[in-house]
């Protein structure tokens, strides 16, 4: 990633809130021959005993799975909609575009659990992605047994150790103030990625120019 003072959000809170509102991650790792392996599944930051976590699920025998039960070691990358930023755009227009977007990697070990905690992952994601409707019949507790029992073997729970986080949320904070309020005004003109980020730079307007007073950027 690109590890630039400019992109990166001071507040804690900010970090953890992404990774809760983008879980669809991907866990990349190697292979015994060195071969880059990767999937994407959801993936929950939880804390217990005062550490963090990662805990998600994954298919039992895949090429993934014999990879981290062979090196342990994973990237875990959570991302968001992303945008291209058009040169034009900024005061100078005379400018290389760029693309705008936010995400969060994680380093870590991975390790595999048992049954009794793929079921308490199971029953926390689907509970998550149902908007915790217990009642729902697609949630883990709900579903039939005879269900459960012929799947619950085909996938296996795992948890990951949090070594190192970092995060790059680039979203033209190295920009002057009216070549980022442009960007904003022509973001919001674009398909949902592109309001999407427009919206993340609207909220950190009085962060990016704490100096300057606020003001209304004509179209």
């Amino acid at each position: 990633m690109y590890n630039l003072p400019d992109y990166k959000d001071k507040n804690p809170a900010a970090i953890q809130a992404f990774i809760d509102q983008h879980p669809f991650a991907f866990v990349a790792g190697c292979d015994a021959d060195n071969k880059p392996v990767a999937t994407q599944v959801p993936v929950f930051i939880e804390e217990e005993a005062g550490r963090k976590v990662l805990r998600g699920h994954i298919m039992k025998n895949t090429d993934h799975h014999r990879a981290f039960l062979h090196n342990p070691n994973v990237l875990v990358v959570f991302t968001s909609p992303h945008t291209y930023v058009s040169g034009t755009w900024y005061s100078n227009p005379n400018i290389a575009s760029t693309w705008n977007y936010m995400s969060v990697h994680i380093q870590g070990r991975i390790r595999f659990l048992d049954e009794a905690a793929l079921e308490r992952v199971l029953q926390k994601t689907s509970l998550h992605f149902e908007k915790y409707n217990a009642k729902s019949p697609t949630v883990y507790d709900n579903l039939p047994d005879s269900f459960k029992q012929k799947y619950i073997h085909a996938i296996v729970a795992f948890e990951i150790e949090i070594l190192e986080m970092g995060h790059v949320f680039k979203l033209s904070q190295d920009r002057d103030e009216a070549s980022y309020h442009s960007i904003i005004q022509k973001l919001k003109q674009q398909d949902a990625n592109g309001q999407f980020i427009a919206a993340e730079m609207e909220k950190r307007t009085k962060s990016v120019f704490p100096d300057e007073e606020e003001k209304t950027p004509s179209d």
